[in-house]
C-alpha cells in the first residue's frame, strides 16, 4: 500500500467516525423530542376533555316539547 492509499483509508476511517458520532447525536436529539410531544399530547387529551366537559356544562338545556304541528 502506498502512503496515498494509508492517507485515504484513514480520511475514510475519519469521516466514518464522524458520522457515526452525528448519528448517535441525532438519535439523542429524536428520543428528546419524542418525549416532549408524547408530554403535549397528553397534555393535549386533558385540555380537550376538560373543555368538552366545561362545554357540557355551560350548554342550555333544550326542552323537550312537541313541535307546533302536533
Amino acid at each position: 500500500m502506498t502512503a496515498s492509499d494509508q492517507e485515504r483509508i484513514v480520511d475514510l476511517e475519519r469521516i466514518a467516525a464522524e458520522q457515526d458520532h452525528v448519528i448517535q447525536e441525532l438519535s439523542g436529539e429524536l428520543a428528546e423530542q419524542w418525549k416532549v410531544i408524547e408530554g403535549l399530547r397528553k397534555k393535549l387529551d386533558l385540555l380537550t376533555d376538560r373543555f368538552l366537559d366545561l362545554e357540557e356544562q355551560t350548554a342550555p338545556e333544550i326542552a323537550v316539547t312537541k313541535p307546533p304541528h302536533w
